[in-house]
């Protein structure tokens, strides 16, 4: 089956629904997600949107510290961007119905690390729900905005699915949509569009250990890199330093809000440890506290360390950390207002993705990229807390203007494509084996491409995901498409990207640090990691 629209959107969280939104009002809009519509990792986002919006903090402010927790490779002209209007796209999420929290008639303003100013805008703990609530309400009001649930993107449709015979120059390449499987009629379908907007999200299944839920499989970097277009920094992933030790999986994660709000890590001895790290102590960057719970994890042989609040007012504790309470009391009997929390670091952000210019335009024309997927230089080697739901706002929305134009400006008709050939066997007894690929390189990248690399172990890491990998395409070749082999074939993909992106830096920058290379190298590293 083909399906024709004037825009096709891969992806249904705050980046996907924000671009829909908007978009609608130029044509046809096509929002196709992997499960159920709300399922994103906006909707896991519990911290908040980071923006300007009190007379005591400043754009400059701003600026600098993410600037400072980039460590030297962040595009300032892009965190400019983000910064100046961030303030301006909040005010329109919450004219469209999103409810964040009041203190005293004003915006409640949390603060977390790295952070010089209160700026965090919440809602409660629970921010990406409400932010996910409100833009899903305001599209569904939109007549001609068409959301295709348990719907996965398999390919994206350039050139090489019409002009067979003829190689492509690299400045040539246009998309004109993707092969798309529908998940309840177990078929390929083929979604045409002039315009296709990459908001897939991250990557965090590529880890034994993540906050990200499982639908986080890296498919858009993997799709855009297999049709020419170019990723920059995948070494670079964000472990978030608290998430709940012996959650399962996707890993519960307790907020960096709660650090924000007063939360003290310490050894299970009671002491405190963060001073030898950093001046900042609980309220350093990311990347500072995650390498310091590793550190102090393998020096003492110990599984967790703990955030404690007992310190705190235990009726503001539970105010303001509602979700965080009662899911820590209810499923895992922990009364975070009485008892420390066991937390350990998890993989949860990737500040590298599918390359984009300011406006959202990838390298492959067409082709444009929001929110986790992509790769504005904003994060740098390492993403300041929740700047991510505000990059999201901002880069999707300034990339409304600069498709609906090249939609316009495409006067022949989308071009015929080849039909999906689904010709092959599914070999049950062979997809057991092959399956199982998906927990191996989940343990290979958490045991050797973690917080702290080497040169020995990227080696390592990236044999035994070669290996993999030429299984997994082997398999794929030769067999009917199945969500969980699209998924496979995605996260060997992006683990390969990112273990090689990790061999090229040869020094220790924010969230890529190597035991072969320990300091900063700015002569010869000050620069994005380009693979294409």
């Amino acid at each position: 089956m083909i399906h024709r629209f004037d825009i096709l959107v891969i992806g249904s969280g705050i980046a996907g629904l924000s671009y829909a939104l908007k978009m609608s009002q130029y044509g046809s809009v096509a929002v196709i997600t992997k499960k159920d519509k709300a399922e994103s990792n906006t909707n896991y986002a519990q911290g908040g949107v980071a923006a300007v919006m009190s007379i005591v903090d400043s754009f400059d402010l701003h600026v600098r510290d993410t600037l400072a927790t980039g460590q030297g490779i962040s595009h300032r002209d892009a965190v400019e961007i983000m910064v100046r209007e961030g303030p301006v796209r909040l005010r329109e999420l919450i004219s469209v119905g999103a409810r964040f929290t009041q203190k005293d008639g004003s915006l409640d303003l949390g603060r977390e690390g790295g952070h010089s100013a209160n700026r965090i805008v919440h809602a409660d703990d629970l921010t990406g729900r409400e932010i996910e609530r409100a833009l899903l309400d305001a599209v569904a009001e939109r007549g001609n905005v068409r959301i295709f649930e348990n719907h996965v993107a398999v390919e994206l449709i350039t050139q090489h699915h019409v002009s067979r015979f003829r190689e492509i120059p690299r400045d040539e390449l246009q998309c004109w949509g993707a092969y798309v499987f529908n998940t309840r009629e177990q078929r390929v379908d083929a979604f045409l569009a002039r315009a296709v907007m990459l908001c897939t999200g991250g990557a965090g299944q590529v880890y034994l250990h993540t906050t990200n839920p499982l639908i986080a499989t890296g498919d858009g970097v993997a799709m855009a890199y297999r049709a020419g277009a170019r990723i920059a920094n995948m070494e670079f992933i964000q472990f978030h330093p608290t998430t709940l030790f012996d959650s399962g999986s996707p890993s519960f994660l307790i907020s960096e809000a709660v650090r924000g709000f007063g939360g003290i890590l310490k050894l299970q001895n009671g002491q405190e440890f963060m001073d030898h790290y950093d001046a900042r102590k609980s309220l350093a960057p990311r990347d500072i506290v995650a390498y310091a719970i590793d550190a102090e994890l393998k020096k003492r042989g110990e599984e967790y360390v703990l955030l404690d609040l007992r310190h705190l007012p235990a009726d503001e504790v539970r105010g303001h950390f509602p979700h965080i309470y009662s899911t820590c009391l209810n499923r895992y009997k922990i009364d975070i207002t009485a008892e420390p929390i066991p937390v350990v670091p998890a993989a949860h952000y990737s500040c590298g993705g599918v390359m984009v210019d300011v406006d959202g335009r990838t390298s492959v024309k067409g082709l444009f990229a929001a929110g986790e997927v992509s790769m504005t230089g904003v994060h740098g080697a390492n993403r300041l807390a929740s700047n991510s739901l505000l990059e999201a706002l901002v880069f999707s929305e300034r990339a409304v203007p600069v498709s609906a134009e090249f939609c316009r400006l495409q006067e022949s008709p989308l071009p015929p494509v080849q039909e999906w050939d689904d010709s092959g066997t599914l070999n049950a007894e062979e997809w057991i084996l092959v399956s199982h690929n998906r927990r191996e390189i989940q343990q290979v990248m958490w045991d050797y491409v973690g917080i702290v690399r080497s040169t020995l172990r990227l080696q390592r890491a990236a044999r035994r995901v070669e290996l993999v990998r030429n299984e997994v395409e082997d398999f794929y070749k030769r067999t009917k498409v199945t969500d969980a082999l699209i998924e496979l074939r995605n996260i060997a993909l992006c683990a390969d990207l990112i273990i090689r992106s990790a061999m090229d830096r040869k020094e220790s920058r924010g969230l890529h640090r190597t035991t072969d290379y320990r300091q900063q190298d700015d002569s010869r590293f000050l620069k994005d990691t380009i693979l294409s």
